[in-house]
């Protein structure tokens, strides 16, 4: 059978979908990621973005970036483990663990590569990975990637945890991962009872703060802030492409282990460092969230009318408690069908469809941001009530 068969079964799905104007990916934007975006001359409320605070658009962001480039060129030409470490890097490792209260910090070239990598390292053959099923894909991928066991529990379910907990090896290594908050539903991990689980069974706990970070918490520390457990979580990871409006990511922990992680993350070793216009711009984006808690009051204010706003035109919006609020849909056909009349309206938002989320539990993902002024609220709104009546998802 031929390599390429599978390629060649997929084409005429995306094809079909394109023509039929029911395709949601990859569409180029002609403006700045901003509040309001520009496609093909047409302006949208952008409500698909994780740009929580607007930090993306952001002038002090943006001259970090272009005085980064005057200093340092535009890359690093090498991974951090040889030649790509600039004094930048380790700056801003430093402020990050200074901000979390944590001792140490090492910062990856994505996200996705943190996860990968920091998971890979440390769980190894004889370990076992502890995930919540809903966890995400670079969290399985890194177990994946590792010699250890997996095991899943039930989404945001502490009894399940436990459950899967007493189930296991007393001698075995355990590391339990969990998003803080999670990226489709926008529902919350509960650490104030996943974390005495930890410490009743001795297991290692990290927690994905991807979208919890310059959101969550009284100074924007995320989840563990957000309950008061800072203390008793072992690993917090986080991302740049949110709060801190660009790319990378990064783990913040015990020096030991962060050490550990460092010599032994493959993602980390065998991809170029992050460029110096990300770590300036990550750098400037942290001073903003830790001098400016208003930006995070005006996030939760447009969070919260908004959700009080679909909840009450009757939109089904699960379990959500934080700015990632999903209209819940459930067929395919139907989801894609609403996300193409509400992009026609001038509201750009993402489709989600399985295997993203499970099946027959395809939604609408929308994300707000601290700089939606009031009108666009009220725009949204407006659109979501319009577009929901004409087709049957609301009363």
């Amino acid at each position: 059978m031929d390599l390429f068969a599978k390629c060649n079964e997929y084409y005429p799905i995306v094809d079909r979908a394109k023509r039929a104007g029911y395709y949601p990916y990859f569409i180029p934007l002609n403006s700045e990621p901003d509040r309001r975006v520009t496609i093909n001359g047409k302006e949208l409320i952008m409500l698909g973005s994780n740009n929580y605070l607007g930090l993306t658009t952001d002038p002090r962001v943006k001259q970090a970036a272009i005085d980064a480039i005057k200093k340092y060129g535009t890359g690093c030409t090498g991974s951090r483990f040889l030649n790509g470490t600039l004094d930048l890097h380790v700056q801003l490792e430093s402020e990050l663990a200074s901000f979390y209260k944590k001792e140490d910090c090492i910062v990856f070239s994505t996200g996705y590569q943190t996860n990968l990598g920091v998971v890979s390292a440390l769980v190894r053959r004889g370990d076992i990975a502890i995930t919540d099923k809903l966890d995400h894909a670079s969290i399985v991928d890194g177990c994946q990637m590792s010699y250890g066991q997996v095991k899943r529990f039930t989404h945001n379910d502490p009894d399940s945890l436990e459950a899967v907990i007493k189930s296991l090896p007393k001698d075995t290594g355990k590391l339990v991962i969990v998003d803080g908050v999670f990226s489709m539903e926008g529902d919350i991990a509960p650490l104030d009872r996943i974390v005495p689980l930890m410490q009743k069974y001795h297991c290692r706990l990290m927690v994905d703060d991807a979208h919890a970070v310059g959101v969550l918490g009284r100074h924007g520390r995320g989840t563990a802030e957000h309950f008061g457990v800072e203390d008793k979580v072992d690993l917090i990871m986080g991302t740049f492409s949110k709060s801190f409006a660009t790319i990378g990511g990064y783990v913040v922990g015990e020096h030991k282990v962060i050490t550990f992680i460092r010599h032994q993350a493959r993602p980390l070793i065998f991809s170029a460092a992050i460029p110096p216009t990300a770590v300036a711009t990550v750098l400037a984006a942290l001073k903003i969230i830790k001098s400016e808690p208003e930006r995070r009051t005006q996030l939760w204010r447009n969070a919260r009318r908004m959700m009080e706003g679909l909840r009450s035109m009757g939109y089904n919006i699960g379990t959500t408690a934080t700015p990632i609020i999903p209209i819940h849909i459930g067929d395919d056909m139907k989801t894609l069908l609403f996300w193409r009349k509400l992009f026609d309206a001038g509201i750009f938002a993402n489709p989600v469809l399985p295997p993203a989320v499970p099946p027959n539990r395809s939604l609408i993902r929308t994300s707000y941001m601290a700089t939606h002024t009031d009108e666009d609220i009220t725009q949204a709104l407006e659109i979501f009530e319009k577009v929901g009546k004409k087709e049957g998802l609301i009363p």
